[in-house]
């Protein structure tokens, strides 16, 4: 039985998530993680809200380890999390006294080396393209700015490079999802390429509008 934390959001392995903890039924977990193995799964919220229940959830999350809490108050806390490895969930449990599940890890497969060329040219092409149009759009002032950041994802541990190159890249929820359920390293950066370039298409359209 694992605790689950739906959000809003796709956590990643080897990402931060800073949480503010303040209803009831999440004061209560952490209450229990922080006495125990500090450990819970994080999934996306497909349909709904994670503020008193009724959503609808991913079955593809990930772990995450509180590293670092303080108390802001009674029933509240303030929590620096990690995300840590990959798990699908097999079954939900019941949400009394907080949401529960029955998961299992999901390691990566073997697959093949990742097309880490193609990656870094679309990651060129949105860059050189944001900070042009930077010049009438500070958001796009910024990204270009933080993909302007060498990157090196040379080096035997595919998985982890894999992770990084998703973390690195200004993606929305849908496709860090995609990201976060492809099969192996392979396939998670052919998810990005395609990501990246639909991205570079829409902006493009956006510029001219």
């Amino acid at each position: 039985m694992t605790p689950m934390f739906p959000l809003g959001s796709v956590l990643l392995p080897g990402e931060t998530l800073p949480l503010r903890i303040f209803e009831p039924r999440y004061a209560a977990m952490f209450d229990e993680l922080l006495a125990g193995d500090r450990t819970f799964g994080v999934v996306l919220i497909e349909r709904g809200s994670e503020v008193g229940g009724g959503d609808d959830r991913d079955s593809v999350g990930t772990l995450a380890h509180v590293q670092a809490w303080a108390e802001t108050g009674h029933g509240r806390y303030s929590v620096n999390c990690m995300g840590t490895r990959r798990i699908v969930v097999d079954h939900w449990l019941t949400d009394d006294p907080y949401p529960r599940a029955v998961t299992r890890e999901l390691p990566d497969e073997p697959g093949g080396d990742p097309d880490w060329p193609s990656l870094l040219g679309k990651r060129a092409q949105l860059q050189l393209l944001c900070g042009q149009g930077g010049r009438r759009d500070q958001q796009l002032r910024w990204i270009a700015s933080q993909l302007a950041e060498p990157v090196d994802y040379a080096g035997p541990d595919r998985e982890e490079a894999s992770w990084r190159a998703a973390s690195d890249l200004p993606l929305g929820a849908a496709d860090r999802r995609k990201a976060l359920a492809a099969p192996d390293p392979a396939a998670r950066v052919d998810v990005l390429v395609s990501a990246v370039d639909d991205l570079i298409a829409a902006l493009r359209f956006r510029l001219q509008a």
